[in-house]
């Protein structure tokens, strides 16, 4: 995830106060170079996310705090990774910056595409941006695509990351705000005749790797049934569950190794034998 760095000599730092309802306040309005400090006060694990990818914290612990400074004008949407209905804005005032940069998703299942848009602030058609790519473990940023804008300076570009990267765009001598796009391994549960069979997918190998089937208790709760050893080939077959019940199988961050999110499969019903 992006660490955001000290803050220039004269910068201010808002702070906002994450609790059980919400982000207080939810509207923040700053300058282009100022920082933000979220603090945890509530009970209960938040993480703060930026909807276009330009930061997102580590998940935060009751008492913890995450700060990002934001170097370019622009109005940030974000909300709590954990609790998605918990909602906030950062407005950022100065002058506009040179090219603007979003991701569609702030995080997606390897094999899905996102789209990565901006505008350049000349708002002229024609124009060429260079977007750059930093995929994990991978120490710089390297050239991807150039794009050529539509109207009013618009660009779109679609690209299908394989593992966490990080994005600019360059626009003449001029670079965006980064924006990071986390990857989640695609997990898949298959159940028929008295037998399940999961197989994850990545830009890597599981094998010997550990998955849990897990079983939705009556409280809403996911409860690990059994843990699962994969494959040569990142899969298992394995005897299904003899309670009935709804299931699905879940990949830890531990499990997924550096790059990857944790991961789940979509719901299998198991009924009674």
């Amino acid at each position: 995830m992006l660490v955001a760095g000290a803050a220039p000599a004269g910068a201010a730092t808002s702070r906002v106060s994450i609790t059980g309802t919400g982000f207080h306040p939810a509207t923040v309005t700053i300058k282009t170079g100022d920082s933000v400090t979220w603090t945890n006060n509530a009970t209960k694990t938040h993480q703060v996310v930026s909807n276009g990818g330009a930061f997102a914290s580590p998940v935060l612990a009751p008492g913890k705090t995450y700060t990002f400074t934001f170097r370019a004008a622009g109005r940030y949407r974000y909300h709590d990774g954990l609790h998605p209905s918990l909602k906030g804005v950062v407005v950022v005032q100065g002058p506009p910056p040179s090219v603007s940069l979003a991701a569609s998703s702030p995080v997606v299942t390897y094999g899905a595409q996102i789209t990565l848009s901006g505008v350049v602030s000349s708002r002229k058609a024609g124009a060429s941006v260079t977007l750059l790519g930093q995929p994990y473990p991978q120490a710089s940023f390297a050239e991807m695509a150039t794009v050529v804008t539509g109207a009013g300076g618009a660009w779109a570009f679609t690209t299908t990351p394989s593992i966490l990267t990080s994005y600019q765009a360059r626009y003449r001598s001029f670079f965006s705000q980064r924006v990071t796009v986390g990857v989640s391994p695609k997990v898949t549960l298959r159940y028929a005749h008295r037998y399940m069979s999961t197989r994850v997918a990545a830009a890597k190998s599981f094998y010997r790797r550990s998955v849990y089937l897990q079983r939705l208790s009556r409280f809403g709760q996911w409860v690990n049934v059994r843990q699962i050893k994969l494959g040569p080939h990142s899969g298992r077959v394995f005897t299904a569950a003899r309670r009935a019940g709804t299931y699905r199988v879940f990949l830890t961050e531990n499990q997924a190794g550096p790059g990857y999110l944790t991961s789940h499969s979509g719901t299998q019903r198991v009924r009674r034998r």
